[in-house]
């Protein structure tokens, strides 16, 4: 043989002498024993307990792992999986004490020990140890990318936990009574935006709607409502704001298209109608549940789940077409949405404000409650945690906020789960667990900005019989439109008004002079105060004042035909008409060209500050300031007289600011056709 292949194989063998010692020597000298290094007997009892493990039989997977112990104590394998044991079992102290021992006779082995550890540690709200050995596990070696992701979301929530609790918000929490709640699970409330009416789901053999009408005394006991419920699931449901329109949820129905879809009902001739699905492109063959319909019904916010397969679940939001359809649903995105859960969301009458649960940002646990305010660019801004202990470890339903801002209301399954526990959510968005309706008083910083309502009622001025009628509002700086909408066969209708703004309102119907009001919100207003308007539209063939031979004879003041110019404006003391007068103004252009042989007067008054003859002088250069803005718009002159009256027609007392104030008018009449 070769000298040289002679030493390579002395080599060889010397290495191989080595390398056994050497494992000799760490066995023996190693402070644990693994599945690969346990005596057999030993590993026979392990093998026995992760069988009975696998069969749910814990008690006697337990007792295999004792006997193991009891044959080799320093068994790291049989210590973790009795650990497991104990945290499935909700015995989570017994779980530390054993992954503790675990992680200390055995640093080195399995870097995840130290992330059930720290589980074990988040369950009883030990959040400092949790957080502790997150992040020491983060700092390891391990390949489980999606065992990481969680230990770096547990760890975030560990750590906005510690903060929210040392910084609670004020939070007093009230339940609402016992014709809300009861021995069944009350959710998800929603209201009319005069705060009148309350709908929620609940739960009793199946879900249905409930309605309670608020009295003098507080929330009048609940009626099913009938005309909607059925013997199957509807529930997550959202109230226009006039309360004649309701968008829920059903699922699994022969006309699905999914395994949840969103319906619609709507109030007409005093009842529900049959629910209609919202067909494509809302709903799709996935899930779609938790809608929220904006105060002026122009967006639709919703949950949706496209593969049901998965659990991630994004709000979407779809805007209302000109022809009254709804368009494609576009996925809010970052940073709303998460890969975790994110939904029931809520859109504040402001328009401005989202409120919803997520299982995605940090939080104190389970679902916490959320807003987010929109940007000046309109992309939505980070969200912001509504604090503790309004979120809790446990889970959290969907909140609404009441038109003022001031009032939340919520479902919570809080005093009847144990600590810790996770919650997930039904097809319709309840959480488990017996829940019930809370309300309270939201904190300065959560809260939206401030909405007042107009509810008002259109009528013909002389039969009293209601109208049907094109109601308008524009935002006045900039004489965009606000709102528009056809008011109800009942002559109703209902608008939010966001306060910091200016509003006109303009209600018009052939045949009949419109009728206009301002509503000064930019300023100085508290969200108490809200507007019911009676509002009765006079027949241009019953408003004639006078029918003279030439528009420039005069025409004595006759009271009770006038139709004030609500949003026609003047500095103090000028008579140049301001920009925002210009979409009033309009309005009686229109008035005027689609009644091409009408004739009117323009009237001007003033308050009774100042002499006489300047307050006369002054009304009839405002007066003749409208006559001039209608001849350059293209209408005729013979068509058009003004008129100043000075203080000579107070309508109110001029002893107040306000009095003075509504005195100082621009108005029109009817001179004849």
């Amino acid at each position: 043989m070769n000298p040289h292949n002679i030493t390579k194989m002395i080599r060889i063998c010397l290495i191989l002498i080595i390398a056994t010692c050497c494992q000799f020597i760490f066995a023996q000298n190693s402070k644990y024993t693994t599945r690969k290094t346990a005596p057999p007997k030993a590993l026979k009892c392990y093998d026995k307990g992760r069988q009975y493990g696998q069969e749910g039989e814990y008690d006697k997977a337990l007792k295999q792992y004792d006997k193991a112990l009891s044959i080799d104590d320093t068994f790291v394998d049989a210590y973790i999986q009795k650990g497991y044991i104990f945290y499935d079992k909700g015995n989570y102290p017994q779980a530390e004490n054993l992954l503790h021992q675990v992680t200390t006779m055995a640093p080195d082995y399995k870097a995840r020990n130290f992330y059930y550890l720290a589980m074990t540690q988040l369950r009883q709200r030990k959040l400092e140890d949790a957080a502790k050995n997150f992040e020491y596990y983060l700092h390891l070696d391990d390949k489980s990318k999606q065992l990481k992701e969680k230990a770096a979301k547990h760890l975030a929530n560990c750590k906005f936990s510690m903060k929210a609790i040392r910084n609670p918000v004020d939070f007093k929490p009230t339940k609402l009574d016992k014709t809300i709640n009861t021995e069944h699970s009350e959710y998800l409330p929603c209201f009319t935006a005069d705060g009148e009416t309350l709908i929620f789901t609940r739960l009793s053999t199946d879900e249905d709607f409930y309605m309670s009408k608020k009295g003098p005394n507080g929330w009048e006991e609940s009626t099913p409502i009938v005309a909607i419920n059925t013997p199957h699931n509807e529930g997550a449901q959202s109230i226009s704001a006039d309360g004649k329109l309701m968008i829920f949820t059903a699922c699994n129905r022969e006309d699905g298209l999914g395994s949840c879809d969103l319906y619609f009902s709507e109030v007409k001739n005093g009842s529900w109608s049959k629910p209609t699905n919202m067909g494509a492109p809302v709903n799709s063959r996935g899930w779609e549940s938790q809608p929220s319909l904006s105060a002026d019904g122009k967006t639709l916010y919703f949950a949706k789940n496209i593969n049901p397969r998965e659990k991630n679940i994004d709000i979407y939001v779809s805007q209302r077409q000109t022809d009254g359809s709804w368009g494609q649903p576009q996925n809010l995105g970052k940073p709303i949405n998460t890969k975790d859960k994110d939904e029931s969301p809520f859109i504040h009458p402001d328009g401005q404000t989202l409120y919803f649960m997520s299982k995605g940002h940090p939080g104190l646990g389970g679902h916490d409650l959320f807003l987010s305010r929109k940007q000046a660019d309109q992309s939505w801004g980070e969200p912001i945690n509504l604090g503790y202990p309004i979120n809790t470890e446990g889970s959290e339903g969907a909140l609404v906020v009441s038109l003022d801002g001031k009032t939340a209301y919520f479902a919570s399954d809080r005093g009847t789960k144990s600590v810790g526990t996770d919650a997930s959510v039904f097809d319709t968005g309840k959480p488990i667990g017996h829940t019930d309706i809370y309300t309270f008083t939201l904190t300065e910083a959560a809260r939206p900005q401030p909405v007042t309502f107009v509810k008002a009622r259109v009528f013909d001025a002389e039969t009293k019989e209601p109208l049907s009628a094109e109601v308008e509002f524009l935002e006045l700086n900039n004489g965009k439109k606000f709102a528009s909408k056809q008011t109800d066969s009942d002559g109703e209708f209902l608008i939010c008004l966001p306060i910091g703004q200016n509003y006109s309102l303009n209600v018009s119907k052939p045949e009949y002079l419109f009728h206009s009001e301002h509503f000064a919100l930019a300023e100085n207003l508290t969200t108490d105060e809200s507007f019911l308007l009676e509002i009765g539209l006079k027949r241009i063939a019953t408003a004639v004042v006078a029918a003279p031979e030439s528009t420039k004879e005069a025409v004595p003041y006759k009271e009770g035909v006038a139709i004030v110019l609500k949003n026609v404006f003047f500095d103090t003391g000028s008579a140049e008409l301001r920009s925002e007068s210009y979409p009033e103004l309009l309005h009686l252009k229109d008035l005027l060209e689609k009644h091409p042989t009408l004739r009117i007067r323009i009237n001007g008054h003033t308050d009774n500050v100042g002499n006489d003859a300047d307050n006369m002088r002054l009304s009839q250069n405002r007066a003749k300031a409208v006559y001039d803005f209608l001849i350059t718009k293209g209408i005729v002159a013979n068509r058009l007289a003004y008129q100043g009256f000075g203080e000579t027609y107070p309508v109110a007392d001029n002893a107040t600011a306000d009095g003075r104030q509504e005195n100082r008018r621009t108005e029109f009449v009817v001179l004849g056709k």
